[in-house]
């Protein structure tokens, strides 16, 4: 089973916000993120309904749940390192306000 730091719903809303506020970057890690889920499920799929190339299921499965790891780290880095509200996953006001600029400029 895949340890997540971040559930499905915090992910969702992350990229929401990022979307709103063209902040591309944490929106595209918690894309990853959620596919490498599915990812993972389907391998564990795989693996209780079809025996055959057990190793491979489990190779794959195996590397996923690494990757998740270390994407939710990163993740959770970025989110610090921008200094996203922790409670609500909004974007705080300074980088909304640079989008806003970026706007007026163009």
């Amino acid at each position: 089973m895949l340890k997540k730091t971040f559930d499905d719903e915090m992910l969702e809303r992350i990229i929401e916000a990022s979307l709103i506020y063209m902040c591309a970057c944490p929106a595209q890690v918690a894309k990853e993120l959620l596919d490498m889920r599915q990812l993972y499920n389907y391998q564990q799929n795989c693996l209780s309904n079809n025996p055959l190339n057990t190793k491979v299921h489990e190779l794959i499965a195996e590397t996923v749940s690494d990757n998740h790891q270390r994407m939710e780290a990163t993740l959770d880095s970025i989110l610090t390192l921008e200094n996203w509200d922790r409670a609500t996953l909004e974007m705080p006001e300074g980088l909304r306000r640079l989008r806003d600029k970026l706007i007026e400029e163009s």
